[in-house]
């Protein structure tokens, strides 16, 4: 399954780096499934950068994912991530 990187987590005066948003589904309730599951996200270069699913973020099918070790560059930013 694939979803795509949408923004980092972010407040009014932080962003988080390891925390970022992904578009999953339409639907809150596709969107519950992958909670819990892995997300992998390639580099260009190949090198794999590996996060979790934490929790629904809104109403439209967004999630949240968690990266522990490092964030996410800014060119993750519009493209696909695979959940496994």
């Amino acid at each position: 399954m694939e979803a795509t990187v949408m923004h980092f987590r972010q407040g009014r005066h932080h962003q988080n780096t390891n925390q970022m948003i992904l578009k999953v589904a339409d639907s809150t309730e596709e969107a519950e499934k992958v909670i819990g599951k892995e997300v992998v996200w390639t580099s260009p270069s190949g090198k794999e950068i590996v996060g979790k699913i934490s929790a629904l973020h809104g109403r439209n099918g967004n999630v949240r994912a968690i990266f522990a070790e490092k964030g996410l560059p800014g060119q993750s930013l519009g493209t696909k991530i695979l959940i496994k």
